[in-house]
């Protein structure tokens, strides 16, 4: 009898060994490593917030953002340009519309004039790479509602049935995968003037038709039509997560979804969670902490520094230069950022020269000194004097230097020499010349080359190794 016992209990035991072993961790191939089931995250901030950040978020330091919609048709003023005309109703937008447009003109009439008739994707894509982006966020739908793909519930109002009778976000999506780039879709949560979303505020968003019709049945198709590395929410300050059933879709993102192991998302999941909820901190645009956070967070900005779409009365005074691009991109990283910057292409999917010159220069410079910026690390020692910015990466500390220093000695208060101290610049062969500071740090002598001799026209990076 005893033995039969025995037998069963070895039994179950082998049986138990079986299904733990089938059953691994997201991402674990090798079952040496395993620690049992996956985790499931229940439909609530404390577990959804306590899930990692994939890795591959942090270690891409920069992107590039896409805004592109029916208001890049209008291409005035900005990409609330229908909010403006008939939300707001500002007289300068009525006065545009009276001056360039036959009366009675809607906002629906500039759909078809959205054609996308030089929209090549992989022409953007081998733009976006050649800039180093190593993710790219497209908005698929802004608060004007118009979805960049055939959303079964956006009839009549997306890319498929009206303008360009094209799948802009599948075809862009292809393309950036081949080049491998990450992908990220921007979603706004709300649509100023849908019907239901109206009706809902207007019952004090008691009610919800307007989620369970557009907002969820829109987000779970984005998931499983096109699998994006990256969700970024927008459109959600008017009312709480629980509105928007935020908590239980992260939920199935996290748990069930076809991308559950890499997707990141933001903060903009309703009204009470910016800068406190979701994946990473968006906080607000063009979000600058001045000292480093706790949590990791991107800075989203644009070239254009007054819109985020398409302008046709954009300025020169208006766009970044490559030096303030360059510096935020320094400033950000050190600090523990991603750098999201964006461009708005034409009605047509032209990207025009300012912009692809902008993101050309950046690319010229991560090419040089990318080794600071991407996989880095937040140093002991963020910044000195604004002019110099830390990053690390393993032994090596790199200090990159926004102001080239008077008589080219360049003095770092925060570098602790060592015995095996060696100091280099990136994109220039020979090691640097260098000594101890007599009062702290070290100084470093720059090489005394013409500026057309130099790596990059500013932005330069000391590699230092062997530091304290």
């Amino acid at each position: 009898m005893r033995s039969r016992v025995v037998g069963a209990g070895l039994l179950l035991l082998l049986q138990l060994v079986l299904v733990l072993g089938a059953v691994r961790p997201p991402g674990c191939t090798d079952p040496r490593r395993c620690t049992g089931p996956p985790r499931r995250y229940t439909p609530d901030w404390p577990s959804l917030d306590s899930r990692p950040l994939p890795a591959w978020f942090d270690e891409a330091k920069f992107g590039v953002f896409v805004h592109w919609g029916v208001f890049s048709v209008p291409a005035w003023g900005s990409e609330w340009f229908w909010w403006h005309w008939q939300g707001a109703k500002l007289p300068q937008y009525e006065n545009f519309m009276k001056e360039n447009y036959p009366p009675g003109f809607s906002y629906a009439d500039f759909g078809p004039r959205f054609t996308a008739h030089f929209f090549h994707p992989d022409s953007w894509a081998d733009l976006f790479k050649a800039a180093g982006a190593k993710y790219v966020v497209l908005t698929t739908k802004h608060h004007e509602g118009y979805t960049n793909w055939p959303s079964p519930v956006s009839w009549n109002w997306n890319s498929k049935d009206v303008g360009p009778h094209r799948d802009l976000v599948g075809e862009l999506g292809t393309a950036i995968r081949k080049r491998d780039i990450r992908y990220g879709l921007y979603h706004s949560l709300l649509e100023w003037f849908h019907p239901l979303y109206l009706r809902d505020k207007e019952n004090g968003f008691k009610t919800q038709s307007f989620v369970h019709a557009k907002t969820m049945p829109e987000l779970y198709d984005l998931v499983n039509r096109y699998k994006p590395d990256l969700i970024w929410s927008d459109g959600e300050w008017e009312c709480p997560d629980t509105y928007w059933n935020s908590t239980g879709f992260l939920a199935w993102l996290y748990n069930d979804s076809p991308v559950k192991d890499e997707v990141v998302v933001n903060d903009r999941w309703g009204q009470n969670c910016s800068c406190h909820h979701g994946g990473y901190y968006n906080c607000k645009d063009k979000f600058q902490p001045e000292t480093l956070p706790h949590h990791k967070w991107e800075m989203c900005t644009s070239i254009d520094q007054r819109s985020w779409g398409y302008r046709r009365d954009m300025e020169m005074a208006d766009i970044a230069s490559t030096s303030t691009i360059i510096s935020q991109l320094v400033q950000t990283v050190s600090l523990g950022g991603n750098y999201l910057l964006n461009i708005g292409p034409t009605k047509d999917g032209l990207i025009v020269p300012i912009f692809q010159e902008r993101l050309l220069a950046v690319g010229k410079w991560l090419s040089i000194n990318g080794e600071a910026i991407y996989a880095s690390k937040p140093w002991r020692v963020q910044s000195e004097n604004s002019s110099v910015w830390y990053t690390s990466k393993g032994l090596a500390v790199y200090a990159i230097v926004l102001h080239w220093p008077e008589y080219g000695i360049l003095r770092l208060l925060s570098p602790i020499a060592t015995s095996t101290t060696e100091v280099t610049m990136l994109g220039i062969q020979n090691d640097l010349k260098w000594s101890p500071n007599p009062d702290k740090g070290l100084l470093v002598f720059l090489p005394e080359l013409p500026p057309s001799a130099l790596p990059t026209e500013f932005a330069w990076t000391i590699k230092l190794t062997g530091v304290k």
